[in-house]
Order: C-alpha cells, then sequence, then structure tokens
C-alpha cells in the first residue's frame, strides 16, 4: 500500500474538546480510483487536503454516489477494533449495484482501511462514548452532462473522532412522524446507502428540529400506514414483549447494528419479529399501555432510546420518557463488545494491531 506522507500534521483536539459528530477530520485519508480501461486502481494512502473538482463532474449534477459509515475503537490492550467492517464493505457493493457504480475489491479496501487506522491511530479517542468514526464513500468522478452512469469513479475513506451523534447524548430522543413527505418507496433506493436518501430527508427534518423534535419517523410511501424508519436509525418497538421492527421490504437501510441487536435479542430468547408495523399499531399499544420501550439502531447513535412520538399533533410518551431495560441491555452489550470490555462471543471485532 503506497503512502503519502504529509509535512505538517494537524492540531489534534484535546481529549476534554466537545467532539459532536463530523467537526474534525484526522491527517490522511484511503483513496483509490476506477476507470473502464483499468478498473479500481491506484490505491494509497495520502495527506486529507481539499480536492478540486471540474463543476462539470457527474456526482454534481446526477448524485451518483454512496457511502457507509463504521467506527474504530481503542481495545483495553491498545489495539484498534473495528465493527463488523465486512458487513459494511458488503452492503457498500450492494449500494453499488443499484447505483450502476462498479463493484470494488473488498479486500483491497479492507488492507487500505487497516494501514489508514494503524497511522492514524493516535487520533483515536478514548473518553467513553467516542469512537473515529470512518466515512468510506464512492462518486463519479466523469466530467460529462448527462443522465448515464459515470465511467470513473473516486473512492475515498475520511476519518473523523466523534462524540454522541446526539447532543443529549443517551437521554430519549423525540421523533415526529412524518405523514406529508416521503423519502423512499418500493423499488426506489431506499435500501441503499445513497447520497439522495439523505438529501431527499433533510425538509421534513429541518421542520421537525423548529418544532423541537431530533428526528423524523418515516412512513411508507404508498399509503403513509407503515412505519419504516428514522433518518439515521432503523426502529424499534417492544410491544406486550415482544421486539418488533420493521421488515426489510426495499425502502428500509438493512442495518448493522439493526443485523447485531436481532441477533443478541434471539440468542437471550426475546420473542422477536420482523414485520409490517402500523404507525396505528403504535399509537393503540400506546394508548392501552402496552407500548413498552422504542428504540433506534444505527452506527452513528449506536442505541437511542425514544421516549417521546407525536403523530397527527397528539404526543405519546413511552416508558414515562426514559430508557427501557431491553434498550439498555443492547447499549451495553454493543457499546462492550465495541470497546472491548465484553467477550465477543460472536467474533464482531476485527482487531488491528
Amino acid at each position: 500500500m503506497k503512502i503519502i506522507k504529509r509535512e505538517t500534521l494537524k492540531q489534534k483536539p484535546s481529549p476534554d474538546t466537545e467532539l459532536g459528530f463530523g467537526r474534525y477530520f484526522t491527517d490522511y485519508m484511503f483513496t483509490m480510483k476506477y476507470n473502464v480501461e483499468e478498473g479500481w486502481h491506484d490505491a494509497k494512502i495520502e495527506p486529507n487536503e481539499p480536492q478540486r473538482f471540474d463543476l462539470g463532474t457527474s456526482i454534481f449534477h446526477y448524485a451518483q454516489g454512496i457511502f457507509e459509515g463504521m467506527k474504530a475503537f481503542i481495545q483495553p490492550d491498545g489495539s484498534i477494533a473495528v465493527f463488523r467492517p465486512e458487513e459494511n464493505w458488503a452492503r457498500m457493493n450492494r449500494s453499488a449495484v443499484r447505483m450502476c457504480i462498479p463493484q470494488f475489491p473488498e479486500d483491497v479496501v479492507e488492507e487500505g482501511l487497516e494501514e489508514l487506522l494503524k497511522l492514524e491511530k493516535d487520533w483515536i479517542p478514548t473518553k467513553p462514548g467516542t469512537a473515529l468514526y470512518i466515512r468510506p464513500t464512492i462518486v463519479a468522478t466523469r466530467v460529462m452532462l448527462g443522465v448515464h452512469a459515470s465511467t470513473e469513479y473516486l473512492f475515498f475513506i475520511i476519518l473523523s473522532p466523534v462524540g454522541s451523534y446526539y447532543a443529549h447524548g443517551l437521554e430519549p430522543t423525540k421523533l415526529l412522524v412524518e405523514d406529508f413527505y416521503v423519502r423512499s418507496a418500493i423499488g426506489g433506493t431506499g435500501e441503499a446507502k445513497c447520497l439522495g436518501n439523505y438529501a431527499a430527508s433533510m425538509k421534513a427534518g429541518e421542520e421537525a428540529e423548529e418544532k423541537g423534535f431530533d428526528q423524523v419517523l418515516w412512513l411508507d410511501a404508498k399509503e403513509k400506514k407503515y412505519v419504516e424508519e428514522v433518518g439515521s436509525m432503523n426502529m424499534f418497538f417492544v410491544i406486550k414483549g415482544e421486539v418488533v421492527t420493521p421488515a426489510l421490504v426495499g425502502s428500509i437501510l438493512p442495518g448493522i447494528t439493526r443485523k447485531s441487536c436481532l441477533q443478541i435479542l434471539r440468542d437471550k430468547g426475546y420473542p422477536v419479529s420482523e414485520r409490517r408495523i402500523s404507525i396505528d399499531e403504535v399509537i393503540e399499544a400506546s394508548e392501552n399501555g402496552t407500548l413498552d420501550e422504542a428504540f433506534g439502531t444505527g452506527t452513528a447513535a449506536v442505541i437511542s432510546p425514544v421516549g417521546l412520538i407525536r403523530y397527527k399533533d397528539k404526543d405519546y410518551v413511552i416508558n414515562g420518557g426514559k430508557m427501557g431495560e431491553i434498550t439498555k441491555m443492547l447499549y451495553d452489550t454493543i457499546t462492550g463488545i465495541q470497546y472491548g470490555k465484553l467477550e465477543d462471543t460472536y467474533h464482531w471485532r476485527k482487531i488491528i494491531k
């Protein structure tokens, strides 16, 4: 792996810095290029510097781009661990197929990530609740106008030390059910982690934030009846002791934290259901006292308890606005594995020394 060193390193945030999410970026990045003649080539680690792009570059006009989100953690023995990276590479290649982007060699980008993390180890924060966020991205780079798949691409990985995704940490989030705007429909790009999905969610997200909510809870595009996901998380409900999460029907991102939680829950003997769940069922359960908990799962937030949902101008408080027992168990288990505090019986930690 070719490594190009920079002459002067950046000033790292102090241990007491409130990192927030995605505010700081490390010294180096991994890059790799694609063209029709050579395929994926020129994999290297180089200084993370601003890039120059022609304004005719196709990514600016047709949003042909995908990304992933991962995290690295310092372990008790000083090694680095990444949580289930093979799942991210596999999902990214599935997203590539949907967005007409050539699939990439997963072993090459894994090697690139590992070398990058070794180089940037001092950037990994160690304060509880912090991590080094990993953002692999592919963008179309051919200079052209015309609605066609590009023939040139750039794959890059940048790194950012982060704290909690939500400013309030593990305090339960407040969700606004969106029954006007839609983000994705079956047959669309909802199950791909592509750029346009997030742009499509911003208007509703801004309006929810203006009303004092953390996120939007999306309903299906066709009937606006079934719960899908939150802007940055998959959604779970605990109803009459059963853990229910919306089924992956093609319009929902197949989350890796979601997948991990389902396995933990089943192994611990909890009744689990992946099915379509209507917002009316959720509201009815809240009204009759059988909605025990609600929470979201995702790489950025990990596990986020939901304390309130507003639907049609009425607020529904969940579990007294507090984190529930199942939510806490999942948070403690996932983070315990990630930080090396619990035995990794699932072999989810990829250790880099």
